[in-house]
């Protein structure tokens, strides 16, 4: 089992524009926050960017390999062309029962086309991508896709948006009550991992939806009906 420290949470492209919401959310939620770049200087420059905003914050910053074991949850917050390379990196580091979260998108922007359409992957969706990578004993699990960054770092506001779930039960259930932490965020069951293929296609539709609609700060989804 894991000896990474259960309440804390390590966003691996911390410095980014989301993985950095997400950091400032958590840590204003009181949870330890690991995050790590591929450069130790870029993380500790976003760890005191957290301390900043949110003042008393438990957040320290290292590089990617070096994060990795020191949270159970280990969220990937990096573009899609850099997820495989990162997964790489930390793989070594990674620890039976450690839970990775994959973020990823396979935007068209990665071989300089459009935000608004996706690439078709082999595995079928970049968090099944992250799961033929890390070791057996590691779970993955497909979450955040679709919550706007801008959305995320404004914290006096709540993020109206449902985050989909998807991956092995237990670990599904223990990534989904992170959204808890964040005033407005409801996180849903999505099922087995491989519905992270639909979920990640939505983040293409809502780019658009975003542009066409002239909301820059970035829609949310809500999924209507669900028992409570």
């Amino acid at each position: 089992m894991s000896t990474a420290n259960d309440d804390a949470i390590a966003i691996l492209g911390g410095t980014g524009d989301q993985g950095l919401g997400l950091a400032l959310r958590f840590a204003k939620a009181g949870r330890p926050v690991v995050i790590g770049s591929r450069k130790a200087d870029r993380a500790l420059a976003a760890a005191d960017e957290v301390r900043e905003k949110v003042p008393g914050a438990d957040v320290s910053g290292f590089e990617n390999a070096e994060a990795t074991p020191k949270a159970r949850i280990v969220i990937l917050s990096v573009p899609f062309e850099h997820t495989a390379g990162t997964v790489k990196v930390i793989k070594d580091a990674l620890q039976p029962g450690q839970i990775v979260v994959s973020m990823g998108v396979p935007l068209a922007t990665a071989i300089g086309d459009g935000a608004v359409r996706t690439l078709g992957i082999w595995q079928g969706s970049c968090a099944e991508m992250v799961k033929s990578l890390v070791p057996r004993e590691v779970a993955v699990v497909s979450a955040f896709q679709n919550v706007s960054a801008h959305r995320l770092q404004h914290l006096e506001e709540p993020v109206e948006c449902d985050v989909i779930v998807s991956g092995p039960k237990a670990e599904r259930e223990t990534v989904a009550a992170l959204c808890d932490l964040v005033p407005g965020l409801r996180g849903l069951n999505g099922g087995p991992l491989s519905n992270a293929r639909i979920v990640e296609e939505w983040t293409a539709l809502l780019i658009g939806m975003n542009i066409r609609y002239k909301v820059p700060e970035g829609l949310g989804l809500r999924i209507t009906g669900v028992p409570t």
